[in-house]
């Protein structure tokens, strides 16, 4: 298994939720409605294929070996790049989440916060996304040595594996599919 391959692949997943999210953000902006279980459903794929699923084996496995590693550049690239990208995204998710409640209690106005948190989410993810694959991956597999990047796929065949025995990544495509119906 080739890591690095397997995330540039599941960052093409994690674009088309990026394209949902968008869509239904700019659905609310025209009928000022907002379809709940659809966001709901959104934020749990953020939650868990992008973020837990996603970010945790970029954070545990390659990251984490790339500032052992190589330090300095990597160290920088990683801390004050990649991993503050990560928690911004989750600001946003949280966000969204508490705009989404106050809307639903009453407060029309917390539309605008439902829409910027969502959008705000989007952008961010596609810089990152971009960032990733075209700069940090690249950096990954040219300065870390082959026993380290052999060492990375064979713990991510191992949890990827444990993740399919429960239907993780196959939960979370359905989940993304049936959006995508709805809303592209």
């Amino acid at each position: 298994m080739d890591t690095i391959n397997l995330m540039i692949e599941e960052h093409k997943n994690i674009k088309r939720m990026l394209l949902v999210v968008r869509k239904a953000s700019f659905k609310v902006l025209q009928t000022g409605e907002i379809n709940y279980e659809d966001f709901n459903k959104m934020i749990l794929f953020v939650r868990n294929y992008a973020d837990a699923h996603h970010h945790g084996k970029e954070e545990k496995m390659l990251f984490n070996r790339m500032v052992d590693e190589i330090g300095g550049v990597a160290e920088t690239l990683v801390k004050f790049g990649m991993l503050v990208e990560h928690d911004l995204g989750r600001l946003f998710m949280t966000d969204l989440e508490q705009a989404l409640i106050k809307v639903k209690n009453g407060d029309n106005e917390a539309k605008i916060d439902v829409i910027a948190n969502a959008v705000s989410y989007t952008n961010l993810l596609q810089r990152h996304i971009d960032k990733e694959d075209n700069v940090v991956y690249t950096f990954a597999r040219r300065k870390l040595s082959k026993e380290t990047l052999r060492n990375i796929d064979e713990e991510c065949e191992s949890f990827e594996k444990e993740m399919q025995e429960k239907k993780i990544q196959e939960r979370y495509i359905k989940l993304l599919e049936e959006l995508e119906k709805k809303y592209l």
